[in-house]
Formats: structure tokens, sequence, C-alpha cells
């Protein structure tokens, strides 16, 4: 692994310089390696231009030159001829460095040791001089002394990174949390967390991925720095060899995601290394998170793995937690919604109609001296009664489960009328008679509802429309005397040529 930090790459090009200058050496090299496959992740020199650190490639090969016998041996190593083979190891005899530079560079003698944290060989300290045997246990003793100085600030800063990295997945895995138990939709929700844990890996995508009917997975929600509507709704189809693993709740790490064979889906040839992570809880498996990065990419390590799969954990309990108090909030509404209704029809309704008997019981006894008052009880009558339907369309509404598509025709009726009311800027009004629901079916219920939409949108056209009023009537009567529906929609605004608006009449039979 690298070290990082500005102070580390410092230190570790003066330990490789005060090297060089004290053992007298022509060329330093402290080269640091990724753990498993050995290639070189960063390089420090002394007294080589960067046409000499080409050359000497082959000798600074983490796998088959003097660094590859470094950490193969993990000990330290002196060589006075790396033409002739000659060594004078500090222990057992190791392999003889192969890849010798090329003869140009003029590296003869050659003194290595390893950068050892544990039993862990993060990359090795060389020095070469031009002459053959030029270096002594003397120096080979201080290169070893050095080494290890190297190998701790190494050390020390992996372990100040693990923790910034550990901090980091932490704080995600809590903003998660407090960003999912705030309401968010189940889109939302999922779509917050592939963001933030693509953000945490360096990946180039978050993703989250979801059983499917047919027992296949397909992406459900994304993020990427770019558009995402590429990535939502491919789909991982039954018989991929990685799709037993993910239905089954493992972990999956993928090195090249282009090559792997146990991938099939069509955007795999973007990326390149990849965590599949399972999000489940209790038992039940919500999905999978994926996280590839792109082709060419670092590849995740251990300690990335390991910070990712407890995010995925973590997140996953969020998301359970959201999804409960998603519906205890959604029960709460019903069951306020419930006690409004019931309110008003046991107070509202109750005396509504009674006010309406009252009237109608004066307005039926001689009024005939009485013409006006007559006149004026028979609209009060009339208002009451309209009044009554309206506020039992109310109470209907109300008993809806919030947040679902109505099941009801009368249900749908009110769906569009309350779409129509963010346009129009006040509500229709809507009253119904008969047994609506009962009576009105597929297909005449889709017609009427065509017919309907279109007199709303007609009513938003015109100006100085203040009001509408629907009416669904399930009991009347065509002029055959079969049984129809009848839809009447008028409003009080005005044509262009200023006449008052047409009022729409539908009628089929049932």
């Amino acid at each position: 692994m690298a070290g990082t930090g500005i102070d580390l790459r410092t230190t570790l090009q003066h330990i490789v310089d005060t090297a060089t200058a004290l053992a007298g050496a022509r060329h330093g090299a402290l080269a640091l390696l990724h753990g498993e496959d050995r290639h070189v992740t960063d390089l420090f020199t002394t007294g080589m231009s960067e046409a000499e650190r080409r050359a000497a490639g082959p000798l600074l090969d983490g796998r088959t030159g003097a660094l590859g016998v470094l950490v193969g041996d993990a000990q330290a190593v002196r060589v006075d001829d790396l033409t002739a083979g000659t060594h004078h190891p500090g222990g057992t005899p190791p392999a003889h460095p192969r890849g010798t530079p090329p003869a140009h560079l003029r590296m003869r003698s050659f003194l290595g040791a390893p950068l050892r944290v544990h039993t862990e060989v993060l990359g090795s300290l060389c020095l070469t001089a031009e002459e053959p045997g030029h270096f002594t246990d003397t120096e080979l003793a201080l290169l070893r002394l050095l080494a290890s100085q190297a190998a701790a600030a190494i050390g020390g800063a992996h372990l100040y990174e693990v923790a910034r990295q550990r901090e980091h997945w932490i704080e995600g895995a809590a903003a998660v949390t407090r960003a999912l138990l705030t309401g968010a939709g189940t889109t939302d929700a999922l779509t917050t967390v592939a963001e933030r844990a693509r953000v945490l890996a360096g990946a180039a995508a978050g993703v989250i991925l979801q059983p499917t009917p047919g027992g296949g997975m397909e992406i459900v929600a994304a993020s990427t720095p770019d558009d995402p509507a590429g990535l939502v709704g491919t789909a991982i189809e039954p018989g991929s060899p990685v799709l037993v693993q993910l239905l089954g709740g493992e972990e999956v790490f993928i090195e090249d995601s282009a090559t792997d064979e146990r991938m099939t889906t069509p955007v795999r040839s973007r990326f390149g290394p990849s965590m599949m992570l399972p999000l489940q809880s209790g038992g039940r498996l919500i999905g999978t998170l994926a996280l590839p990065r792109r082709r060419g990419g670092a590849p995740y390590t251990e300690t990335d793995r390991l910070l990712a799969s407890q995010f995925a954990s973590q997140a996953a309990l969020a998301l359970v937690m959201a999804d409960a108090q998603h519906y205890r909030e959604q029960l709460a509404v019903y069951e306020d919604r419930d006690r409004i209704a019931r309110d008003l029809h046991d107070l509202v309704v109750q005396r509504l109609f009674a006010t309406e008997m009252m009237l109608e019981s004066t307005r039926r006894k001689d009024l005939a001296g009485d013409t006006e008052t007559a006149e004026l009880l028979a609209k009060a009558v009339d208002e009451l009664d309209s009044t009554i339907q309206e506020v039992r369309t109310t109470i209907f509404a109300l008993q809806q489960p919030p947040a679902e598509a109505p099941a009801t025709f009368r249900g749908r009726v009110l769906r569009e009328t309350g779409g129509a009311a963010a346009v129009l800027g006040f509500q229709p009004s809507v009253q119904f008679t008969g047994a609506v629901d009962a009576l009105v079916t597929e297909p005449v219920d889709g017609e009427l509802l065509d017919v309907l939409r279109g007199a709303l949108a007609a009513a938003h056209r015109r100006t100085g429309v203040s009001a509408v009023e629907v009416e669904v009537d399930a009991a009347a009567r065509l002029p055959d005397g079969r049984a129809a529906v009848r839809l009447v929609v008028a409003d009080d605004g005005r044509t262009e040529d200023g006449a008052r608006s047409p009022t729409v009449i539908w009628q089929a039979p049932l």
C-alpha cells in the first residue's frame, strides 16, 4: 500500500536521501508496493533522472526484480556484483536479484532491505554503487535501521488513514440514517444510500439492486457523477453466475467487472474493481449495494471492504427503520382522518339534515300569500342539500388510505378533481347521486373520466372561472327508460365571445 500525506512523503524522501549519502551510494530508491499483486504504487529516488528510473524498471519490479526477492524473503541483502551474482545477505542467502539493469546505468553493487510492519512487507529501501563490493556490513546495518524507520512512518500513516476512513464511513452511515428517518420515499431513500456510499468509497457509481418477480435482480436506484439513466433498469438475468450469491445475501468482490465471467450485465464494460454488498436486516434481504470503480481504478483494499460492509449493514437497518416509521405515520394520518370523518358524519351532517327537514316542513305550510318567503326557503333547502352532498364527499375522501391510488370509481373522480384544483386555484364542487361505485363499471368509468378530464382542462383555459361544479348521477334515465350514468360539468366562466361557458353533459347506459 502507498503512504499518503505531504508529511509522510517528505519523511520517506529524506530517508532515501540520508541512506544514499551515508552509504556513499550512487543511486537510492524507496519503493512502496501494493500488498496483493506487488506492483509499485510509489517510488522515491536519489541520484536518478526520469530516464534512469524507467531504465531501472526491471530491477524495481515487485514480482521478479530485486524488490521481488526482498519481499519474498523479507530480509536485507547485499550483492557485491549484480553481474556476477556474489551476495552477502544478512541471514540465509536469498535468491539472486533478477532484472539486472542496463550497463549504462553503472549499477554493480546492490544493498536492499525490506520495509516490514509485523509480517507484512510494504516495500523496500535499495542502494546501488558503480563499483563492485562497495557496501560493507556497516552500511547493511545502517540500511536496516533506516528501513525500519521508514516502515514505522508508513505504518503510522496507514493507521491514521484507516482511522480517518473509519470516521468518514461512520459519519456517512449516521448521515444516511438521519436522512432516511426524515420520511423520504422508498426510491429517494435508496438513492440516498447509493449516493453516500459512492462518495465514501470513491466509486464511479453507487447502485441498488433488488430482486425481480422473475428471479433476477434489477438496478432500481443509482448515483453517478453523470446521468444515471443508463444504469437504472439494468437487470441481472436468472442464471447469471453471480446471481446465486447476491440473492443468498453474500458479499461479492470483483477485481475487474469488464472481464469477470460472473458479470453479465451490458454496463459491466464501463467498470473495473467492484464491491457488491447485501442490504439485509433481521434475515430480510432488501437488496444489494454495488460500488464499481472505473476501469483501471485502484483495487479495493481489505479496509475498504470491511468499512463498506459495515456501512451496508447500518444502511439496511436504517432503511427498515425508515420503512416502519413511514407506515406508523401513515397509520396515524389514517386514524386521524377516520376520526374527522366520524365527527363530520355524526355531528355536521346530522345537524344539516335536521335543519333541512325543518325548513322543508316550514316551506310546505300554507305560504301562498308569501311567495317570496317560499322561494327563499326552497333555495335554502337546495343549498343545504348540496352542502350535505359535498360534506359526504369530503368524508369519503378522508376515509381513503393516504398516498394510495384510489380503488373505487368515486375515489378516481375525486382524484381527477383534486388534481385539477392545483391548476384551477380552487377545489371543484363534486356531487354524487346513486350507488356510483356499484353501478359504474368498465368501460363506462374510463369513458366518463376521459370526458371529465377534458371538461376540467377546458375550464382551466377559460377566463373568469372561479367555480366548477361536477355532478355524477348514477340514477339517471335515458329517454328510452334505460338506466344510465350522467356527468354534468358546469363553471361560471365566459367563452372568448363573452357568452357563458357551455355546460358539459355526458351520459351512457349502465
